[in-house]
C-alpha cells in the first residue's frame, strides 16, 4: 500500500451508523455489546505494557510504542498488533487529541493529523522528515466516530516504505 492510500486510513467502530438510530452510544463498548462481544484487547506484559502476542486489537486500544502489521481496509475497527521484536509494518510513534465539539470536516481532520504527526516526527526519529527515508500516516477520527463515539484521537504511524522492520524506529535517524 502506498503512502497516499495509507493516509486515507481512518478508524471507526464497526456498524456504528447502522445502530446509531436504535441505540444511543456513549462509547465503543456499547457498539461491541450490541454486535456481540467485547472489543479485542492486545495481550500486554503486566510490567512494561508492551504487546507480547500477535493478534487483532481494537483500534481504540493501540498506544504509543505499539507495533502493527498493515490494516488493509480504508476504515478500520481492529488492527493486527505484534510484539515489536518481531518483523512488523508500522509503529505508533505519537498520538494527540483534536480539539473541538463540531466535526471540522474530513479535510481539516486530515490536515490536523498530518501537521500533528509531522511535528512529532523529527523528535521520534532523530532526523527531519525531509531528510528521512521513513514515512508516516495517521489513524484519525471519521465524522461518525467523532459524533457517535466522541473520538478525537489521532494515532501517528511510522513505517519504512522499503519493508518490514524489527524493533522500534525511535532514534533510527534514517
Amino acid at each position: 500500500m502506498n503512502s497516499t492510500s495509507r493516509r486515507a486510513l481512518t478508524r471507526i467502530a464497526v456498524a456504528v451508523t447502522a445502530i446509531a438510530v436504535a441505540v444511543p452510544l456513549t462509547g465503543c463498548s456499547i457498539v461491541r455489546d450490541v454486535l456481540g462481544g467485547p472489543a479485542p484487547q492486545p495481550e500486554r506484559d503486566e510490567t512494561t505494557q508492551e504487546i507480547v502476542a500477535e493478534g487483532d486489537a481494537d483500534v481504540f486500544a493501540i498506544r504509543v510504542g505499539d507495533c502493527l502489521n498493515e490494516a488493509t481496509a480504508e476504515t478500520v475497527s481492529e488492527v493486527p498488533v505484534v510484539p515489536c521484536d518481531t518483523a512488523h509494518d508500522e509503529e505508533v510513534f505519537s498520538d494527540f487529541t483534536i480539539a473541538g465539539t463540531e466535526y471540522p470536516g474530513d479535510e481539516a481532520v486530515q490536515t490536523q493529523a498530518d501537521e500533528g504527526c509531522y511535528a512529532q516526527f523529527a523528535e521520534f526519529v532523530g532526523l527531519a522528515y525531509e531528510e528521512s527515508t521513513l514515512e508516516f500516516y495517521a489513524y484519525r477520527p471519521t465524522e461518525d466516530s467523532w459524533t457517535q463515539l466522541d473520538d478525537r484521537v489521532v494515532s501517528c504511524m511510522i513505517y519504512d516504505p522499503a519493508g518490514q522492520t524489527t524493533g522500534t524506529l525511535a532514534g533510527a535517524a534514517r
